[in-house]
């Protein structure tokens, strides 16, 4: 139980009670993004009404970290407006965990960038350039619709 001990209560709970798990079929946005090196792969669903994220769920298959990064940030977003959750890091997705070991704190990069694929993916479907928006997308971010 010693590997436990190194992880918050916050990050405890939000991997063992993950929020917003799953799939919204007809989702207004999709994104996915994934870590070759170490495996996780987070895909994030939203849907959008009059500019608020209305609903956002998680499928991320990973380390207790990425599930726990995963389920932190959606919450951070869930009903907030989009140019909100532009700004989402994953620094604030860090804090809002009370900490990362450091070998994890990659994680919290991928909630992040995949809270910005699937916004990426949502103004894509709406005829927008995402680039002016979003800022340069890296390669690690898929900003393509998925079915």
């Amino acid at each position: 139980m010693k590997m436990a001990m190194e992880y918050s209560k916050k990050v405890m709970d939000h991997f063992m009670n993950p929020r917003n798990v799953g799939e919204i079929e007809d989702a207004d946005g999709v994104g996915e993004v994934g870590n070759a090196k170490c495996g996780d792969i987070m895909k994030m669903y939203l849907k959008i009404e009059n500019g608020l994220i209305k609903d956002i769920k998680f499928k991320t298959f990973g380390c207790g970290s990425a599930i726990a990064t995963s389920s932190m940030a959606t919450e951070m977003v869930k009903g907030k407006p989009i140019s909100e959750a532009i700004k989402l890091t994953n620094a604030a997705v860090v804090e809002a965990l009370d900490g990362l070991p450091k070998v994890k704190v990659h994680c919290s990069v991928l909630a992040e960038q995949a809270i910005k694929a699937a916004l990426c993916d949502y103004y894509r479907r709406q005829g927008v350039d995402p680039e002016p928006i979003l800022g340069k997308i890296p390669p690690t971010e898929s900003c393509h619709i998925h079915d």
